[in-house]
């Protein structure tokens, strides 16, 4: 878990950041699926119990449990894009630019006292809940790497949804056959490709961590 990575005295107020800003992270990703898709008519997320600050009802169990072990899972918010008012294909776009959004908010929430220096740079020595700026930092953090990490425009990831929205409708069409191989994609791209010397993943997420996160914390 990421918490191993620093010394044995952060295990724990890593491990506390960990689990708070993880459950709120992606169940407030999820949410902002559900509104959307609610706002756009769609009242699938409304009759599964989605419309609720509950971040319990939008976790999935296994994804959690993933998450608690190597940084990050997923959920899944139910969705008709079909039932959904306008094009279905703009429409679906719109609610998967939701969830990005919704992380790229709360990393701009927590970074604000970090700007603007409203919280103490250190914890007192051994204190088992982690100070106030160890917490917003790690939360920027993490919700940054949720927002950049989800726009990555592979399948099933949001980014593929806004990609298949952007393009034009035939070429939109031809892309949607991918959906059926999202596992294998998405294990090549985030697991394979790394092995043989071709990260994708940090090619794209790099460079939005290093202009994000110090325009919004100021660190």
């Amino acid at each position: 878990m990421l918490f191993f990575l620093r010394g044995t005295s952060y295990i724990i107020p890593t491990a506390i950041s960990f689990l708070i800003v993880l459950l709120f992270a992606f169940a407030y990703h999820e949410l902002a699926h559900a509104v959307v898709a609610d706002r756009l008519g769609d009242p699938t997320p409304r009759a599964y119990g989605r419309m609720t600050l509950n971040p319990f009802a939008h976790l999935d169990r296994n994804g959690f449990i993933f998450a608690l072990l190597i940084g990050f899972g997923f959920a899944y918010t139910p969705i008709s894009p079909q039932r959904m008012k306008g094009d279905p294909r703009i429409s679906h776009m719109l609610v998967a630019v939701a969830g990005p959004a919704a992380n790229l908010l709360m990393a701009v929430i927590f970074a604000i006292p970090l700007r603007f220096q409203m919280v103490e740079l250190y914890a007192a020595p051994g204190a088992i809940l982690p100070s106030p700026f160890f917490f917003l930092n790690f939360a920027v953090t993490y919700n940054l790497l949720l927002f950049a990490f989800n726009l990555l425009p592979i399948p099933p990831l949001d980014g593929f949804t806004i990609l298949s929205g952007l393009l034009p409708s035939e070429m939109a069409y031809q892309l949607q056959s991918l959906r059926q191989y999202s596992m294998q994609i998405f294990l090549v791209v985030v697991f394979l490709l790394p092995m043989v010397g071709f990260d994708v993943v940090s090619l794209f997420i790099s460079p939005v961590m290093g202009y994000l996160r110090p325009l919004l914390t100021g660190l």
